[in-house]
C-alpha cells in the first residue's frame, strides 16, 4: 500500500481537515502522481455535506488534479518518470460498455469509477481524490499536460473546462451562432471562453449588474441582467444555443422562451432540487432542453491540447490546503473569481 496524506472529512457536517490514508499498490498498468495542484469544484462541497446523498466517509474530496510521474508500472507505456500529467473526475469504467466504447466513459452504463467516493474497481474500498499528496490511477485515465500551460490554471480545465466543452462541441457551436451563457462561475467563466475562442457571440445573462466588466474582459459581447425583464424580452427568439451553468435551484423557463426555432438549453449545473419546464415553450418551437456531464477521456485530452493551442486557461485564486473550509464558505457566497486551488505543496 502506499501511504498517503490529505485533507478530508469524517461525516457530513465535520469540517474538512488533516489525515492520513492508504491507497493501493500500483499495478503494472498504473501510474503515480505527486500532487501538486488541485482545483476546488462545487461538487466537493455537495460531495462532503452530503447534499446528494451516497457520500461515504472519510471522504477526500477533489477531481482537478495536477502533478508529476513519479512513478510507473512495468506495462505502462504512454508516461514516464517526471511527466506533467492530469486527473480528471474519473480514474476507470467498465470499459466494455457501448459508452465506453464510444469513448464516451463519463456515461458508462456500468458506472464510472470516479476520482473520489465511487467503489475502487481495481481495489478494496473506495477512491480517495486529489486533496492529497498523491494518487494512483491507471495510465488509460490519466492526461498528459501540454507544454507551456500554467499548471494551477490547468487544474479546473479538468472538470470545468470539459464540463463546457463538451457541450459546445457536441452542439456544433461555432461561427455565426449566437450563444448565451447563464452563470458566471467556475463553469460560466470557462464557458464563455470557449465558446469566444469556438468562433461564437457570446452573451452572458447574470443577476449581478457587477459581473459586467468582467463578462466582457472574458468573452462576452454583451450582458443582460436576467431580473430585468425589458432586456430579456429584447432577447426573444435570438439565440441559437444556451449553455446553463447555475448549480441553485432558478426558473430556467424564461431562458427557454430566448431560444430561436430548434435551438438548445442544456444544463451543466446540478441543482439538488427538480426545476419545472414548461412544456408548450418547447413544443411551440421545436427546442431542446438538455443536460451534459463532462467528457470522455479522449475529448478530455483533446480539450487540453484545444486550451494549449489558444492559450486558455481557467482564472483562479491559489490557496494552502488549511483554507479551504473559508474557501468552501465563500465559494457558496460566490466569492472567487472564477476557481479556487490548492497548491498541495501547503500539505505538511
Amino acid at each position: 500500500m502506499i501511504q498517503s496524506k490529505g485533507y478530508g472529512a469524517v461525516s457530513a457536517d465535520a469540517e474538512v481537515a488533516g489525515l492520513e490514508f492508504s491507497r493501493r499498490e500500483p499495478d503494472a498498468r498504473d501510474v503515480v502522481l505527486e500532487i501538486l495542484f488541485c482545483g476546488v469544484c462545487h461538487s466537493d462541497l455537495h460531495q462532503v455535506r452530503n447534499d446528494w446523498g451516497g457520500s461515504t466517509y472519510p471522504i477526500v474530496p477533489g477531481h482537478e488534479i495536477v502533478g508529476r510521474v513519479v512513478k510507473v508500472g512495468a506495462e505502462v507505456t504512454s508516461f514516464s518518470v517526471g511527466d506533467m500529467a492530469a486527473i480528471g473526475c474519473m480514474v476507470d469504467s467498465c470499459r466494455e460498455c457501448s459508452s465506453c466504447q464510444d469513448g464516451l466513459e463519463q456515461y458508462c452504463e456500468n458506472a464510472p469509477t470516479f476520482t473520489y467516493n465511487s467503489p475502487d474497481r481495481k481495489g478494496p474500498g473506495t477512491t480517495m481524490g486529489g486533496y492529497s499528496n498523491n494518487i494512483v490511477a491507471d495510465e488509460a485515465f490519466v492526461l498528459k499536460v501540454p507544454a507551456g500551460l500554467d499548471l494551477a490554471g490547468t487544474a479546473p480545465l479538468l472538470c470545468a473546462g470539459i464540463t463546457t466543452y463538451s457541450p459546445l462541441k457536441h452542439w456544433k457551436v461555432g461561427p455565426g451562432q449566437k450563444v448565451g451563457v447563464v452563470g458566471l462561475g467556475g463553469l460560466g467563466h470557462m464557458a464563455l471562453k470557449l465558446a469566444k475562442a469556438f468562433g461564437a457571440e457570446v452573451v452572458l445573462f447574470t443577476t449581478s449588474p457587477d459581473k459586467k466588466d468582467d463578462a466582457l474582459a472574458l468573452g462576452a459581447s454583451d450582458v443582460v441582467i436576467s431580473r430585468d425583464s425589458d432586456a430579456m424580452a429584447a432577447q426573444m427568439r435570438t439565440f441559437d444555443f444556451i449553455l446553463n451553468t447555475v448549480s441553485a435551484k432558478h426558473d430556467i423557463n424564461p431562458y427557454l422562451n430566448l431560444l430561436k426555432r430548434d435551438g438548445a438549453m442544456v444544463l451543466v449545473g446540478l441543482p439538488s432540487e427538480p426545476l419545472p419546464v414548461g412544456v408548450f415553450s418547447l413544443a411551440a418551437q421545436r427546442r431542446t432542453l438538455a443536460g451534459s456531464n463532462i467528457g470522455g477521456i479522449a475529448e478530455t485530452q483533446e480539450m487540453l491540447d484545444y486550451c494549449a493551442e489558444h492559450k486558455i486557461v481557467s482564472d483562479v485564486e491559489v490557496i494552502k490546503i488549511d483554507y479551504i473550509n473559508t474557501a468552501f464558505e465563500r465559494m457558496v457566497k460566490g466569492d472567487v473569481k472564477y476557481r479556487f486551488v490548492i497548491d498541495m505543496a501547503s500539505l505538511k
